[in-house]
């Protein structure tokens, strides 16, 4: 889980996620196209850290998650017509495959994996294929004869709330135990039919998903728009608000967190204070320095930073520091 592709991981994201102060003033009357050499310009960097451009627009169109597979290739959700399609126009939103095959750190080849989807929100490679997140469903496609084309498309899981596609289900993210974790936001309103009953999420939380049972539970409630679920190589569980100002949350199974829905107790993030996050990195290689070992790593997309935060443990919880 955490190897040198933690780094890339983390780089790809700032490039993805940053936006030029240029871009940002907003007494801009035309707003300039996205210039990825001048962005990289303005980047300032931690001593004896470099940035290079592993991919761009028009070939990966507004990325929304990304996940590597234990070959090495970024996998990608994409949706040109994010965030939301247009009167008449055809939904044909891609699941990408990109593949450095050369170890220069730039992306040499492109793989459409998937197409014809409505703004797919999440994606995450296994079990012959990947899961991919896509409005009311929860969908698998597998790739039968190895061409990195998906052959067939099942619908696992229906029900998903869509009052908001900024909160639709996103996320997706292998957990420990080789358990499926999977977000909703605060304006998300989820009844999925399971063979273990109808599972019920109205706001926001973190799923728990079984692919081979179909067994589905709700994890941890609340969060406003969490963006970002990783865990320890201990399998100890964190997230991200990209809508919230508390930075790490120490995500503890059953716990409710902010604007939780009637909940009895709620469990503060351990940053008060902190600018919203999306994404989230634990980042462990021997690329690293010693000091960033289990570091984790988060975007504050409004500040057009990348943040730093280091965590220790304290009685029955953590406390975070930013670097």
């Amino acid at each position: 889980m955490h190897t040198s592709a933690s780094r890339k991981l983390a780089l790809l994201g700032l490039l993805v996620a940053w936006t030029s102060p240029l871009f940002a003033q907003r007494d801009l009357k035309v707003i300039p196209p996205p210039d990825p050499a001048l962005e990289q310009e303005t980047f300032i960097l931690p001593e004896g850290f470099e940035v290079n451009l592993f991919a761009a627009d028009p070939q990966i169109a507004k990325p929304i998650q990304m996940n590597f597979d234990a070959r090495g290739r970024l996998w990608i959700a994409s949706s040109s017509v994010y965030p939301q399609i247009e009167p008449g126009a055809e939904a044909n939103d891609r699941i990408l495959i990109l593949n450095d095959e050369d170890g220069d750190g730039v992306s040499d080849s492109t793989k459409v994996f998937a197409t014809g989807l409505l703004i797919p929100t999440g994606v995450e490679p296994g079990d012959g294929g990947a899961y991919v997140a896509a409005s009311t469903e929860l969908l698998h496609f597998v790739d039968l004869d190895g061409d990195d084309v998906a052959d067939e498309r099942r619908i696992v899981l229906s029900g998903f709330g869509t009052e908001d596609t900024h909160h639709i289900l996103h996320t997706l993210r292998w957990g420990p135990e080789q358990r499926l974790y999977m977000s909703q936001s605060i304006y998300i309103h989820s009844h999925i039919e399971t063979p273990w009953g109808i599972k019920r999420l109205n706001a926001g939380g973190i799923w728990q998903f079984r692919p081979e049972t179909l067994e589905l539970d709700v994890f941890a409630r609340g969060w406003v728009n969490s963006w970002g679920t990783h865990f320890t190589k201990y399998g100890t569980t964190f997230a991200t608000d990209g809508a919230g100002g508390e930075g790490i949350n120490y995500a503890v199974p059953g716990a409710s967190y902010a604007t939780a829905y009637n909940a009895a107790r709620i469990l503060p993030g351990l940053n008060p204070g902190s600018p919203k996050h999306c994404g989230l990195e634990i980042v462990g290689s021997p690329n690293l320095p010693e000091e960033w070992q289990e570091n984790f790593i988060t975007n504050d997309f409004r500040g057009h930073r990348v943040c730093r935060f280091i965590l220790e443990e304290d009685g029955s919880g953590f406390v975070s520091r930013e670097q």
